[in-house]
């Protein structure tokens, strides 16, 4: 059996004890070098409490060395520190599960992965849903398996999502590996709900959770207004797009409560600046001209409804106007080169059906459009 870790809280540890136990932890597993010690001693000479670490930019903290990867993955497994969910799903733990298997985590781990493989997924999925999912909750809470709840889901899946807008990456590897560990967690009888169908629309109030606690009751109302005069695909649209300008004003503005503070300079002109550079999520390159319209349009209605409907919160003033909505291409069609004109020409006198050749010829010669030549009759050409 392995020697069981010393239970003394972090807070009442010494740098000395970290760097004990890390030595110790290398013997046991029988790895560890000259670069990964010196790495250790040089991380906890600059943090002597290294959860201080974790309160520094995302910047600083993914600019760690690699020579201290082992060690902050070795301080994590073992409950001395939590480095912050921005930091968990943006890096990499490449030693995970060599840190793991001694670790007090193991059980827990280990009790998941054969959960997940009694239910049809294969040891490979159980691995790394395991790593993505389940390993990442366990570390930044803090708690033992049967304590994580759906809250601790959503705050992990929100994370993802926002780092997905930020950088441009996707995140469907985690958002497929927290889905299949709630499957999980649920067979273990540690949730109490299932996760809903991958393919089950989600309510409006779902989708604009990450828009401030105060702006989300008038969002969900427009949009569930608009449900009775619009296709649902065009309100989802909407919904996306409101969204979007939601995350927006509860990063640029946390303390905004009301529609009605809305300000052109403060708010709009940062927000037009942000959309003309956006980063489409799903293939990291920037959206469309015609998205950012779309996005303006969006918000440019929804001012100006709430406003004619006589909401107590809409803007007090005209917000967005008709200069900032970008120009969309409108690319000349594109001519026939001398040649292959002659060529349909000839083409369409030699053709056996006259009627539609003869159109085509008369809309040839005369530059009709489609809708002019079928207006005309039968009978009219001479």
């Amino acid at each position: 059996m392995l020697p069981e870790t010393d239970s003394v809280p972090a807070a009442d540890r010494s740098a000395r004890d970290y760097l004990a136990e890390y030595a110790r932890h290398q013997v046991r597993t029988g790895r560890g070098n000259s670069t990964t010690t010196q790495g250790a001693k040089t991380f906890m000479r600059q943090w002597p409490h290294p959860q201080d670490w974790a309160s520094q930019p995302l910047a600083y903290r993914l600019a760690e060395g690699s020579q201290t990867t082992s060690f902050l993955i070795f301080l994590m497994v073992h409950g001395w520190l939590q480095p912050g969910y921005d930091y968990l799903v943006s890096r990499k733990l490449s030693s995970f599960w060599r840190e793991v298997a001694v670790s007090p985590l193991a059980a827990d781990m280990d009790r998941f992965r054969q959960g997940a493989e009694a239910i049809g997924f294969t040891s490979i999925q159980s691995l790394r849903m395991a790593s993505q999912s389940v390993g990442r909750l366990l570390i930044e809470t803090n708690v033992s398996l049967e304590q994580l709840t759906l809250d601790d889901f959503d705050q992990l899946a929100r994370v993802c999502r926002r780092r997905g807008l930020e950088t441009g990456k996707g995140w469907r590897h985690y958002q497929g590996a927290l889905s299949g560990a709630h499957r999980v967690l649920f067979h273990l009888g540690i949730l109490d709900a299932p996760p809903p169908h991958w393919q089950q629309p989600k309510s409006f109030a779902a989708r604009v959770v990450d828009v401030h606690p105060a702006l989300q009751p008038a969002f969900v109302a427009y949009l569930e207004r608009k449900t009775g005069t619009c296709k649902p695909k065009t309100v989802t649209g909407m919904a996306t797009r409101l969204v979007h300008f939601g995350r927006f004003l509860a990063d640029h503005d946390p303390d905004l409560t009301s529609l009605a503070d809305l300000d052109r300079q403060r708010h709009i002109e940062p927000y037009l600046n942000a959309v003309a550079t956006a980063i489409n999520s799903k293939n990291g390159e920037p959206i469309t001209t015609a998205d950012q319209a779309r996005r303006i349009l969006t918000i440019s209605v929804f001012f100006n409804d709430v406003t004619e409907w006589g909401w107590k919160d809409a803007p007090k003033r005209r917000l967005i106007f008709r200069t900032d909505t970008p120009r969309l291409p409108r690319p000349l069609p594109r001519y026939l080169p001398v040649d292959a004109d002659r060529r349909v020409g000839e083409a369409l006198a030699r053709s056996e059906f006259r009627l539609a050749a003869d159109a085509l010829l008369l809309a040839r010669a005369c530059g009709l459009r489609i809708g002019e030549l079928l207006d005309l009759e039968l009978d009219c050409v001479h």
